[in-house]
């Protein structure tokens, strides 16, 4: 795709551009909040308690993913700072999206005593599922890409991406990680009404997600370094992996069956 830009000059307005990316963000919120919003229902929870969450979240997730890519790529900013408010430009790291959002979960969840894990499970399927299709916006951007493909025969969508400001085919590493999400996201709702414990969810994601990522991580030629030769999206996956696994391990100790909750947002049934 060569166009960016779904909608440029909006209203004749110069300048004021509406991007494929951020079209594919919002519709992946939306499918998000609604799936989210379903599953609380299902729970005998308010739907609204979604549309709150976000308000805390969304922005913290934003400035996660920002600092986060800024933080490990300063050398591009140091000479001119104001550059890290230039989010126009690109530069957003979903580890730092994630962590900011679960800094906003950890806020919500305080504010309102609702319990913090019971809703990281009913909300990390959105979470995967718009992590899916936000990928989608690194192939309108052609970035996120693997290792230059030189074999002709495997110079094929979706095994490969051709880059068109590079004459080149690659690894369609964006493809990879969208359908691996797509696959965790299949089985948190498999196991949503399966659950043994609360934050079963969140451990699976933290597994699932981790062990692709870390594979694909390994494939890209953008990848932000810690060191070189060690990617930061490596490391950050191999926490979530381990403290996934511990989640599992000490579930029966940790965590119980079923936290209730007698808040503002329980609705007036039981759940279905």
């Amino acid at each position: 795709m060569t166009n960016r830009f779904l909608v440029q000059n909006l209203f004749g307005i110069e300048g004021l551009d509406i991007a494929w990316y951020g079209a594919i963000i919002a519709f992946g919120i939306i499918i998000g909040v609604w799936l989210a919003g379903r599953e609380a229902e299902r729970q005998g929870i308010k739907g609204e308690m979604i549309f709150d969450f976000l308000i805390i979240v969304l922005p913290l997730a934003i400035i996660g993913a920002r600092a986060y890519y800024v933080i490990f790529e300063w050398a591009n900013y140091v000479d001119n700072p104001m550059r890290i408010f230039a989010i126009r430009e690109g530069g957003l790291a979903i580890y730092g999206g994630v962590i900011g959002g679960f800094i906003g979960a950890l806020i919500f969840a305080k504010i309102n005593r609702f319990p913090l894990l019971r809703l990281t499970d009913i909300v990390v399927p959105s979470l995967i599922l718009g992590q899916a299709i936000g990928r989608w916006g690194n192939f309108v951007n052609q970035e996120a890409f693997g290792n230059l493909v030189t074999n002709p025969n495997l110079q094929f969508f979706p095994y490969a991406v051709f880059i068109e400001r590079l004459g080149e085919w690659h690894q369609a590493t964006f493809f990879y990680e969208s359908m691996w999400n797509l696959c965790i996201f299949a089985v948190l709702i498999y196991f949503r009404k399966r659950t043994k414990f609360t934050g079963q969810l969140l451990a699976t994601y933290f597994m699932g997600y981790g062990l692709g990522r870390f594979w694909i991580e390994g494939l890209r030629t953008d990848s932000l370094y810690l060191i070189p030769g060690l990617r930061v999206s490596q490391v950050f996956s191999l926490i979530l992996i381990i403290i996934g696994i511990l989640m599992f391990v000490f579930r029966k100790k940790l965590f119980k069956e079923h936290l209730e909750y007698e808040g503002k947002y329980r609705m007036d049934r039981s759940p279905k």
